[in-house]
């Protein structure tokens, strides 16, 4: 069984360390064009996205991947920009509770899909203003994915 406390935890770290101080539409193509490299290096057929205040800034399908993949993105982005914290983190603590996100929070699964791949655009001292996202992997790989590139781009 998995240490969801833990995880958590990991998530939040995370999300404190990975903060940009300021995020443009060149900052989301760079980052983008890593994760393409990063995707194509490790072999992996995902959709990536990347939407600053409801703008899609970048987007992008491997082959393999089909329009099910856009609409996971926009369900994932839709818990970060409701909770605030990554689509893993929530799928997380709905776990740790034993509640889907019907129960816990009165909202609808076929809006909102608590699942991991979509990580919160933090900019320092003002929050969260958009979403990096990818569907067509496992949902630990697509958040990891997503914070390895990160970290590589903020030099943490």
């Amino acid at each position: 069984m998995e240490d969801y406390e833990k995880m958590l935890e990991d998530i939040k770290k995370q999300e404190e360390m990975i903060q940009f101080t300021e995020f443009t539409n060149e900052t989301a193509l760079q980052i983008g064009m890593l994760l393409i490299e990063k995707a194509k290096k490790e072999k992996l057929s995902m959709t990536i996205d990347i939407t600053r205040s409801g703008h899609q800034l970048f987007h992008y399908a491997f082959a393999g991947t089909s329009p099910d993949n856009d609409q996971w993105i926009i369900r994932k982005n839709r818990v970060v920009n409701r909770f605030h914290t990554s689509s893993l983190y929530i799928g997380t603590k709905l776990k740790l509770s034993k509640n889907t996100i019907e129960e816990k929070y009165h909202i609808s699964s076929q809006e909102y899909s608590p699942y991991g791949g979509a990580f919160p655009i933090i900019i320092k001292n003002v929050g969260v203003v958009g979403t990096i996202s990818s569907s067509g992997l496992k949902q630990i790989t697509e958040h990891n994915l997503i914070v390895e590139v990160l970290k590589q781009f903020l030099n943490k």
